[in-house]
């Protein structure tokens, strides 16, 4: 079924917005000091999140309030993928293809599987129901992490007393990796698999944890700090260089140093990788989902 909003062709939604990728560009040879186009191909939305690339060739992202998963073809059209997500928020795939989804709303995480069927994999800790679940990541080997925050009327309705980041183990044993004091977000996992990054909205930085053979975490660290605006969705490249969605998305080498910062239009709240190069970031922001094709962005893991 195709939405009222968002439906159009992505060349019939084009708004295009010409920019310099800085502080970078600068140093690059002239040959790379070039205009980039970040291009508006889907809009009309409220509030949209939890974009993630599929293997069959589009790409998914969440318009929130409106309880709806989207999918967007490049070239194409943008369509809804499912009703009732129940606040879907951020998205993620495993290597069977099977798709990951933190549901605020229903505050759990689920797994939708090849065929269709949703199962459940958290929604209680302790015996009280999780917060909102916000951001997720799969590694390679299985593992699934997740933030729980709470934004928002979500803070009035909580039954546990922190905010956490979750660990699932492949046959389904869930355990809680930090209860950090500020409210976790985005999170991501290095192109290896042997760090995990968790954005802090409140605390405007982003923490590395050391991830062993068994999936579990330790060695926690700031990587990132006093991110200029408020960090939500995280992306890594195949060089380890990590895509903090905050006042533009800001590209920060594996050490922490800024690279770039890429302006959008609007505030982004996430960012992934696409297309059949994965040489495509895709930026949701607000009512809309942008694209930036360029020679200087790596593949995603």
């Amino acid at each position: 079924m195709r939405s009222g909003a968002g439906s159009q062709p992505a060349a019939a939604s084009q708004a295009a917005v010409f920019l310099l990728l800085f502080p970078l560009l600068a140093q690059s040879p002239p040959e790379a000091q070039a205009e980039f186009q970040v291009e508006k191909v889907a809009h009309g939305f409220r509030f949209t999140e939890g974009p993630v690339w599929s293997r069959d060739g589009y790409l998914l992202f969440n318009d929130i309030p409106a309880g709806k998963i989207m999918k967007h073809v490049p070239e194409g059209a943008t369509e809804v993928y499912r009703e009732a997500s129940n606040g879907a928020a951020g998205n993620a795939f495993d290597q069977q293809g099977r798709l990951y989804t933190c549901e605020t709303h229903a505050r759990r995480v689920t797994r939708t599987e090849k065929k269709g069927r949703i199962e459940v994999l958290a929604d209680k800790w302790d015996g009280k129901r999780l917060n909102a679940p916000s951001d997720v990541v799969v590694s390679k080997s299985g593992h699934v992490y997740f933030t729980d925050p709470a934004f928002g009327s979500q803070q009035d309705t909580r039954e546990l007393d922190f905010y956490g980041v979750y660990h699932i183990a492949p046959k389904g044993q869930l355990s809680v990796i930090a209860r950090p004091a500020g409210r976790p977000n985005g999170i991501a996992l290095s192109p290896n698999g042997r760090i995990l990054y968790v954005a802090n909205s409140d605390e405007r930085n982003v923490r590395a944890y050391d991830v062993d053979r068994e999936g579990e975490a330790s060695n926690a660290r700031v990587a990132i700090s006093k991110i200029d605006g408020i960090p939500g969705g995280i992306r890594t490249d195949d060089k380890g260089n990590l895509y903090v969605a905050a006042k533009g998305i800001a590209v920060y080498s594996p050490e922490g140093q800024l690279l770039m910062t890429i302006p959008v239009a609007e505030t982004p709240s996430n960012c992934a990788f696409g297309d059949s190069d994965l040489q495509t970031l895709y930026i949701t922001a607000r009512t809309s989902l942008y694209r930036l094709r360029s020679p200087l962005l790596s593949n995603a893991r």
